[in-house]
């Protein structure tokens, strides 16, 4: 950003061995390596934003650096390796209790949201070798990132809807599937100050797994199904009695006005009213389980009057800016560590950490005897 700076220092050898070092480099973070910590910090930024090439190109053109697309990415892929093993320390401290994070600032914000989520991430052939996929051939070709998202709710807009905080999300990520994912979420939840906030609310697709990680990690939370998703759901179940009920498009209008008020008895009864018999009927049943096992989450009418949020925008729009705008583009296939170190990065940076990645640097009070 400067230009070439030309910088003079001490030189220290042994006069037996020949060995020396410099001691300004120690203090400048350049001993040991070619890049400069704030190089560093630069390559990881535009590393963890764009692609590899473009960040080198990024570089050149606004600090005059050039480096290769190839040196971007080892760099950025470890800082991010680094990072993701700091936070999986920090998590586990702080999951057995050896740190004991501070109170949230007052005011405590209203309500505390934790939405979850997973997407495929498109890999290398050796990453998916004998993992079945939905590929015409059966293989798959992407491996899934889960990510969760916590945020606060401290007011309603003049409509009465919810408003997320601004700079209150923070997330975290993992290719290891739901258990480490649940870690994850606990130490986060428990960095967040979960138990201090009046209100803790679990927003899902309504998969089991989900509902079974917010029992066990914050047992208070109100459960809500996603209603986008319990949308999809009805519809797929209108379309199974399309064949039978006189009115199919108006049977679903009736429907999505009780899935709106929350009456789902009143779909069960409806769908069950039909005869079916063989595969029809089994079917049926499937899909009203769904309704069933969610009914209880689905109070949707009463969450809006309660000023919640009833639809996992949050999340979705989360997977959209931290997985899919950097690792989804056209032509990309990573190794699961390169993605999960990128990954990483991103996440610390859209949960406002990313200067925790970096350490300090005061300028030193030192005097150093000039070199003899």
């Amino acid at each position: 950003m400067l230009g070439p700076v030309r910088l003079k220092r001490a030189w220290y050898h042994c006069g037996q061995c020949g060995h020396g070092f410099a001691p300004r480099d120690q203090q400048l973070g350049i001993s040991g390596g070619s890049l400069s910590p704030g190089l560093a910090e630069m390559i990881a930024l535009a590393g963890a934003e764009v692609s590899f090439a473009r960040a080198a190109g990024l570089l050149d053109g606004l600090a005059g650096i050039s480096i290769s697309a190839r040196t971007v990415e080892r760099s950025a892929e470890a800082t991010g390796a680094a990072a993701r093993a700091v936070a999986e320390d920090e998590a586990a401290a702080i999951r057995a209790r050896d740190i004991r994070p501070l109170p949230p600032q007052e005011p405590v914000p209203d309500m505390l949201y934790v939405e979850v989520d997973g997407t495929g991430v498109p890999v290398r052939a050796s990453e998916t070798e004998g993992r079945a996929g939905k590929a015409e051939d059966g293989k798959a070709g992407t491996r899934e990132v889960k990510l969760a998202r916590l945020f606060t709710v401290s007011r309603l807009d003049d409509d009465g809807r919810p408003v997320m905080d601004p700079g209150s999300s923070t997330y975290v990520a993992t290719f290891g599937g739901k258990d480490a994912l649940a870690q994850l979420v606990e130490a986060e939840y428990l960095r967040r100050g979960g138990e201090h906030f009046r209100q803790v609310v679990a927003l899902g697709d309504g998969a089991a797994w989900i509902w079974t990680m917010a029992g066990t990690l914050y047992p208070q939370a109100t459960h809500i199904t996603d209603i986008y998703h319990a949308r999809e759901h009805l519809t797929d179940l209108a379309n199974h009695l399309a064949f039978i009920t006189p009115d199919p498009a108006q049977w679903l209008a009736d429907r999505h006005a009780e899935l709106d008020a929350g009456n789902i008895d009143a779909i069960i009864e409806a769908a069950s009213a039909y005869p079916l018999d063989g595969v029809k009927a089994s079917d049926l049943e499937r899909k009203l389980g769904y309704f069933r096992n969610n009914a209880h989450r689905m109070h949707y009418a009463r969450f809006q009057k309660l000023g919640m949020f009833t639809g996992s925008g949050a999340i979705e729009g989360g997977i959209k800016a931290i997985v899919v705008q950097r690792t989804k583009q056209s032509g990309m296939h990573w190794t699961v560590e390169g993605a999960r170190d990128i990954i990483c990065l991103r996440c610390q940076h859209a949960s406002g950490r990313w200067d925790e990645l970096w350490a300090p640097r005061p300028p030193s009070t030192a005097r150093l005897r000039p070199a003899v």
